[in-house]
């Protein structure tokens, strides 16, 4: 099994308002879904430069079945293709790639473009990229516990493990979310137990990688405590080895010297 605990930060990114650059501007939505791949591949770059071992990235949750078919249809086929074109890229640059979620209720096409791209990037060592696609924390939770040989010998860590059966999920040290919406949406909730909390009005689409170096750093500036008194080093903290008996608590709020945006209703994800 690899293990990128020593690779650096976890790094989680719910890339919210594609549609809303799109709607900006006069173009359909499904336009900032294009363009919000722009950012993917920025980041993606930038990642490993600025100490990130692992990036999760939510690409669809469970919930956006709700939106209508056109543009699930769009976003499904962006997806496929981003994977027929990058993959190679990826094994060169020694990034490996996952998925986290369901796969029963994907197009059968895009399932068996992920499986081969995880299979074609298996060795990488670099960065470990995982998308949640058909995704519900609470749900993957439920099929974890469900997963456990006896769930009266599971412990945070062995749960933290059933969660990824790529068998290198990790704590999440810091959590970005764009747009100004400041929510979890039912991501990762087991594994952002301490993390982060970065909030930025940056709509996906012009979120590059200035703006994540901006995230990064602001993160390496928080006082990391973790329950204790004394201060945690920031360098993937959250992925040291938690005790099997070890409660997990609510997470930190975010640091208000770092809030870009005060809290605002939803305007359509």
């Amino acid at each position: 099994m690899q293990s990128y605990r020593s690779a650096g930060l976890h790094v989680a990114a719910i890339m919210d308002g594609n549609g809303r650059w799109a709607t900006r501007r006069g173009l359909p939505r499904c336009a900032g879904h294009k363009a919000g791949i722009r950012s993917v591949r920025e980041i993606i770059e930038a990642a490993p430069d600025l100490g990130v071992g692992t990036l999760t990235l939510f690409a669809f949750s469970s919930d956006n079945w709700r939106r209508p078919k056109a543009e699930i249809d769009t976003l499904f086929g962006l997806l496929s293709r981003y994977l027929r074109t990058e993959v190679a890229q990826f094994v060169d640059n020694g990034v490996r790639l996952t998925a986290i979620g369901r796969r029963d209720r994907l197009p059968r096409g895009l399932a068996a473009g992920i499986t081969q791209a995880e299979r074609e990037t298996a060795e990488g060592q670099r960065l470990h990229v995982r998308v949640a696609l058909d995704y519900s924390a609470r749900d993957a939770i439920l099929r974890a516990v469900k997963a456990a040989p006896d769930p009266q010998t599971l412990t945070a860590e062995s749960l933290l493990t059933l969660l990824d059966d790529s068998g290198t999920c990790t704590d999440v040290d810091l959590l970005i979310r764009t747009s100004g919406e400041q929510r979890l949406s039912d991501f990762l909730l087991w594994e952002c137990a301490y993390a982060e909390l970065y909030f930025t009005p940056c709509l996906w689409p012009d979120f590059g990688a200035r703006q994540f170096a901006l995230a990064i750093d602001a993160f390496r500036g928080r006082d990391r405590r973790f329950g204790g008194l004394a201060p945690v080093p920031a360098v993937g903290a959250a992925n040291v080895q938690w005790p099997a008996n070890a409660a997990v608590t609510a997470p930190q709020p975010p640091n208000p010297a770092h809030r870009s945006a005060p809290l605002m209703p939803a305007a359509g994800e």
